[in-house]
């Protein structure tokens, strides 16, 4: 891939949309559709639209419907592809930094790029094979090729794991679609909905849909459940984290006190539940220190402490 220095304006030329280009990436929400063309609106398209030699769009192809819809112009930046896939592998390179996109997003549009990548493996092989020409007195046969390991070189297209991708294929084969919509919904993990799939392919194909509902609902439950673990835990840590903020900030001198005690006009009664409330204080510090260092501080990393 090279930009070739060429840039044509929209009152030039007319690019042309390849469907397999323009869907490779999940399409925008309304919302962020909406920010866009706010953006396009209030300040042109000041980015150029990515085309390859044939002018078709590479990158680009929200901002130019929009500018199209809305009749503002917009420059093409042409960029030399060696093909198609190379193209299509430099977008989703390009818009992965842009895109919260989850392992579920990533690993689909790894299988969109299976089939070139599988063809490309096949013609290297091929080409391989025709490469190789024996002397005469050696033998005939073709040398021993490594095997292609297309699963590894399309989970590495998108970043994922040889393991993840292959649970990604295994769900886009056998999943019944509730369990696939549920991982487009974002309510399932890769994980849950490989194990699904796994579970349900033990059942009749007739009873998998209504199975595959019944245990998404009872994944759904395990999830909130989850959720309103993690958001419990998370209050503890907050609070935690609070209070020993606030504590270090304290400077306990005789001076430090007295300001405290004359600004805030203590009563001598209120002084003296204080004193209480220091108290107490003190020992849950007490407490939260004996359980660090006698129940979760491993011997090792006491002794790397020291």
């Amino acid at each position: 891939m090279k930009n070739t220095g060429t840039v044509y304006s929209s009152t030039e030329k007319t690019p042309s949309v390849l469907p397999e280009m323009d869907q490779l990436l999940p399409p925008l929400s309304e919302e962020q559709l909406s920010a866009l063309e706010k953006d396009i609106l209030q300040n042109g398209c000041y980015a150029p639209i990515i085309v390859n030699e044939d002018l078709v769009i590479v990158d680009g192809h929200n901002r130019q419907r929009l500018c199209e819809q809305n009749g503002i112009p917009y420059q093409m930046a042409v960029f030399s592809f060696e093909d198609l896939l190379e193209a299509k592998q430099w977008a989703l390179d390009t818009q992965k930094g842009r895109r919260n996109l989850d392992k579920w997003e990533l690993g689909k549009i790894a299988l969109k790029l299976k089939p070139e990548i599988e063809a490309r493996a096949r013609a290297n092989m091929s080409a391989g094979g025709q490469s190789y020409h024996p002397s005469k007195e050696g033998s005939a046969t073709l040398p021993n090729l490594p095997p292609v390991d297309t699963r590894k070189e399309i989970a590495d297209s998108v970043g994922l794991g040889e393991r993840t991708m292959g649970k990604v294929m295994q769900i886009d084969e056998h999943a019944p679609d509730p369990i696939k919509e549920a991982l487009d919904k974002k309510e399932l993990s890769i994980n849950q909905g490989y194990n699904l799939t796994r579970q349900l392919q033990q059942l009749p194909e007739e009873e998998r849909d209504q199975a595959a509902k019944e245990a998404l609902e009872k994944a759904k439950k395990e999830i909130r459940a989850v959720d309103v673990e993690a958001d419990r835990r998370g209050k503890i840590s907050k609070l935690f984290c609070a209070a020993f903020e606030k504590a270090v900030l304290l400077t306990p001198s005789e001076e430090n006190i007295r300001i405290w005690t004359e600004c805030s006009r203590m009563t001598s009664e209120e002084m003296a539940a204080t004193v209480q409330e220091a108290r107490e204080l003190a020992h849950v510090f007490s407490e939260i220190a004996d359980t660090l260092e006698q129940k979760i501080i491993s011997p090792n990393e006491k002794e790397e402490a020291e």
